[in-house]
């Protein structure tokens, strides 16, 4: 078997926004697709571990997002195990095999009865890593700020996983719903990360403290309120640079 796994997709008209640009968050939820496929072809995932995959960071790089019509193929590989996660790459191609866009992601796993991580020493599962040297540089930590906006926001049914929490990949919608039309009309997303530091459930009402800097970096920090001695326990952090120009 290879080390790494390819598979296309059909772009479909809903996975696409407004400007007929392929949702970050459709991105992502692309990416956690072919790393599951991946995970199972190398015995790797709930079925043979009993443990679930979480992903805790990750940064994605956009050189173009396609429109609805086009199919696309995604590369993943896993890199080296670190102590207390498994890295993974990947990178997507148009139909010409021109660089669409590339991310990494820092899963770890998850004992579905107590929610606490399992560290890969303990875990017993061992995921062979291969470094080619075109990954992305491991995402740092978001440190919080003080952003000037808030609002708020209340997990949905639809935006949970098999997993029972809200998806990853649903957070960027959140960050995308920030920002009005006219905003995206004219500024396209080059650069992401999200930092994923708690699992937020059902019917939870996360406060979203955010800002959009003049140079186009918009932050967030999104808390449950009153949850530690500082009043608020972080749920997600999250960066994400816009650049301008004529769709």
């Amino acid at each position: 078997m290879p080390p790494y796994y390819q598979k296309s997709f059909l772009i479909p008209t809903f996975a696409t926004d407004r400007f007929n640009r392929l949702k970050c968050s459709y991105l992502l939820g692309l990416a956690q697709e072919v790393a599951g496929d991946h995970s199972a072809l190398l015995k790797a995932d709930f079925d043979h571990t009993q443990l679930y995959w979480v992903i805790t960071r990750q940064r994605v790089q956009i050189s173009r997002l396609p429109a609805a019509g086009e199919t696309i193929t995604l590369e993943t590989w896993p890199m080296p195990t670190t102590r207390v996660a498994y890295p993974r790459s990947t990178i997507a191609y148009d139909a010409q095999g021109k660089e669409l866009f590339r991310s990494i992601s820092l899963w770890v796993l998850m004992d579905p009865k107590s929610r606490a991580m399992v560290l890969p020493g303990k875990s017993g599962v061992t995921v062979e890593g291969l470094l080619r040297g075109s990954e992305l540089a491991v995402p740092g930590s978001l440190v919080p700020g003080q952003q000037k906006d808030i609002t708020t926001r209340t997990v949905c049914y639809t935006e949970l996983d098999v997993n029972g929490h809200m998806n990853n990949a649903r957070y960027l919608d959140w960050l995308d719903d920030l920002l009005s039309a006219s905003f995206h009309s004219s500024h396209t997303p080059r650069e992401f990360t999200v930092c994923y530091l708690s699992e937020a459930r059902e019917g939870e009402t996360v406060e979203l403290h955010w800002e959009l800097s003049r140079d186009g970096v918009l932050r967030l920090d999104a808390f449950r309120p009153g949850e530690n001695s500082s009043g608020h326990q972080r749920v997600f952090s999250a960066q994400m640079l816009f650049d301008s120009g004529v769709l």
